[in-house]
C-alpha cells in the first residue's frame, strides 16, 4: 500500500511547491482534481489535453519530486435534473477520463449522482425512506429510468479508454452505502466501483470492515478520512444532520483528520481488511478537519497513517 493525499485542500499553492511539499512529509502518491466539487487548480484537462508543453511540464513536476497518480478526481452530479448543471459534469467527467487515459491513471473518482423526481424536476431528491409509497415512485425512476442507462452508456466510453469510476458513497447521490453501491455495480458491470470513504459510513452507522468485506472486488480507490459522532448531539438530534458544517458544537457528527475520530487500532482493522480483500493500493487522505490548519490536519494525518499502513508485501508463512 502506498500514502497520499488528495491534493484538493493545496490547491491555493502552486502546483511544484504543493507537490515539494507532500514529497517533504512522506506522501508517495497523489489524487488530483481535476473537475467538479474538487475543481482544478493544479491538473485543467482542457489545458493539458491539447498543450503538449503543458503535460511535459506537468508530469516533469511529479518525477521531480517522486510522486505517482493514484486517481484523478471529478465530483459531480451528471444525472441532474438540471440540463446545463448535468451537462456540465458530463463534460467534465469525460474530460477526466480522457486525461486519465493519457496519463496512464486508472481511476476517475466521482458520484454517482442523483436525479429529481421526475422529468421536470429542478433540484435533486434523495430519498432515504419508503412510505408514503411516493418515495418508492421515486426510486424506480431515478435508477432504472436515468441512473443506471446513463451509467450504462457511460461504461462504454470508459470500457473504450480503458479506465474505471470509483463511486465515493455519499449521502445526498443515489449511491451513498455498500448496498447501493453493489447494486450500480451489479447493473453496469466493473467499468463502476467504490471510491471507499469511511467518513461517510461512519455516521450511517455501518461498520467499516464489515463493509470493506461486503465490497471486496470493487474498492477501486481508498479515500482515508475520519468522522467523529458526538453521541450527547446524536442522541437528541439524530444522525441526518443538516446544521452547517461550521456549527461544529452543535453538530452530530462532523469530519475529522485521521486519529481524531476514530483510534489506532480501529485504522488497523481498516487496513488489515482491505489487505484481506485484495486491496494494496493507495490510501488517500482526504483532510476536511474543520477543527483544524490545511498543513496540521494533514501533517498529523500522515503521521498517524505512517503508523497503521501496510506498505511490504507479506512474507511467506513459514510457521504454517
Amino acid at each position: 500500500m502506498k500514502l497520499g493525499v488528495l491534493n484538493v485542500p493545496l490547491s491555493g499553492m502552486p502546483f511544484a511547491d504543493a507537490m515539494a511539499y507532500q514529497a517533504s512529509i512522506g506522501v508517495e502518491a497523489v489524487e488530483i482534481g481535476c473537475g467538479g466539487s474538487p475543481g482544478n487548480a493544479h491538473c485543467d484537462p482542457e489545458i493539458l489535453l491539447n498543450d503538449a508543453q503543458a503535460l511535459a511540464e506537468f508530469k516533469a513536476v511529479l518525477e521531480k519530486n517522486h510522486l505517482s497518480i493514484s486517481a484523478l478526481s471529478c465530483h459531480g452530479n451528471a444525472v441532474h435534473p438540471n440540463p446545463a448543471v448535468a451537462q456540465k459534469a458530463d463534460h467534465e467527467f469525460r474530460n477526466a477520463v480522457l486525461l486519465a487515459e493519457k496519463l496512464g491513471v486508472g481511476v476517475v473518482n466521482t458520484f454517482s449522482g442523483c436525479p429529481g423526481d421526475c422529468p421536470a424536476s429542478e433540484h435533486p431528491n434523495w430519498v432515504t425512506c419508503p412510505w408514503p409509497e411516493d418515495f418508492l415512485e421515486i426510486l424506480d425512476y431515478q435508477w432504472n429510468k436515468v441512473l443506471i442507462p446513463y451509467w450504462q452508456e457511460m461504461a462504454k466510453f470508459l470500457n473504450a479508454h480503458h479506465v474505471k469510476a470509483a463511486f465515493e458513497m455519499h449521502p445526498g447521490f443515489c449511491v451513498y452505502n455498500p448496498e447501493t453501491m453493489l447494486r450500480i455495480h451489479e447493473a453496469v458491470g466493473d467499468a463502476v466501483g467504490a471510491n471507499f470513504d469511511p467518513s461517510h459510513l461512519y455516521w450511517q452507522g455501518i461498520d467499516i470492515p464489515t463493509a470493506i468485506r461486503e465490497l471486496k472486488g470493487i474498492i477501486y480507490n481508498f479515500h482515508a478520512k475520519d468522522c467523529y459522532v458526538e453521541p450527547v448531539n446524536a442522541r437528541k438530534y439524530g444522525v441526518l444532520d443538516t446544521k452547517p458544517y461550521a456549527d461544529e458544537l452543535h453538530r452530530s457528527w462532523i469530519f475529522r483528520t485521521l486519529g481524531y475520530g476514530h483510534s489506532a487500532d480501529e485504522w488497523k482493522q481498516i487496513v488489515s481488511t482491505l489487505r484481506m480483500c485484495g486491496f494494496d493500493g493507495t490510501l488517500a487522505i482526504e483532510h476536511e478537519d474543520s477543527l483544524m490548519s490545511i498543513k496540521e490536519g494533514l501533517e498529523k494525518a500522515v503521521a498517524f497513517l505512517r503508523q497503521v499502513i501496510i506498505s511490504e508485501q507479506p512474507a511467506a508463512m513459514w510457521w504454517a
